[in-house]
């Protein structure tokens, strides 16, 4: 799943997404309202994260934003205002959940989760054939054995799952796995999807992924 935190503070936005890139979420960083902005735009986000107190525009009035674009996608307000009137604001211009700062990070997760459970849009379970991804603990099971997958292999299988039928190129996967810190001439994503097709094949499910000379990777629309 990818998450977009808006955060102008490096170190509480290092702190965070280090913490939901170990629970296997994607993150892409943006570090005032301007660059959210062009984030929601370009990519689908299945959770925002917002900074009130940021720089130029707040995170009130990007939330405003956001929602003017028909984005429907939970949001969550993060802030150090703690007041009702604060809160009540928030949760007014389109956030979904508000959480002050400082917080415990298990809560802060367990609202995560609690966020994404209440999309509508069947994001809590993948079947493929004898495949089976429980997208909210992270978990990937064949005939209900778990196979045991890193964290980058997982989020490649759930990616390659939710396009199956379409032939991603290793740019898209760099972007939608490792968000925008990649290097464009990394061989990463071939290593892991040489790691990623050992697993399934163990696993007993051959020839999951398929490449596609010169083009990228794909799973097929038929399990």
């Amino acid at each position: 799943m990818r998450i977009l935190l808006v955060e102008d503070e490096n170190g509480v936005a290092n702190f965070i997404r280090k913490g939901l890139e170990e629970e296997f979420y994607t993150v892409d960083h943006a570090v005032d309202a301007e660059d959210g902005i062009s984030l929601v735009e370009a990519n689908k986000y299945d959770l925002i994260i917002l900074d009130i107190m940021l720089p130029g525009m707040s995170g009130i009035e990007l939330c405003r934003e956001i929602r003017k674009k028909s984005i429907n996608s939970p949001v969550m307000m993060l802030t150090a205002r703690d007041t009702i009137d604060d809160k009540v604001t928030g949760l007014d211009s389109g956030a979904d959940d508000y959480m002050t700062k400082p917080f415990a990070f298990d809560e802060f997760l367990a609202r995560v989760r609690a966020l994404l459970r209440r999309k509508q849009d069947k994001l809590t379970e993948l079947v493929f054939g004898e495949l089976r991804i429980d997208a909210l603990a992270h978990r990937a099971f064949v005939r209900g054995k778990e196979v045991l997958l890193r964290p980058k292999e997982y989020a490649i299988l759930v990616y390659l799952l939710r396009n199956r039928g379409r032939v991603l190129s290793r740019t898209q996967i760099l972007e939608n796995v490792w968000g925008y810190d990649f290097n464009p001439n990394t061989n990463i994503v071939d290593v892991h999807i040489k790691s990623l097709r050992e697993k399934m094949d163990e696993a007993g499910i051959t020839d999951l992924v398929r490449s596609v000379r010169g083009v990228g990777y794909m799973i097929d629309n038929q399990a």
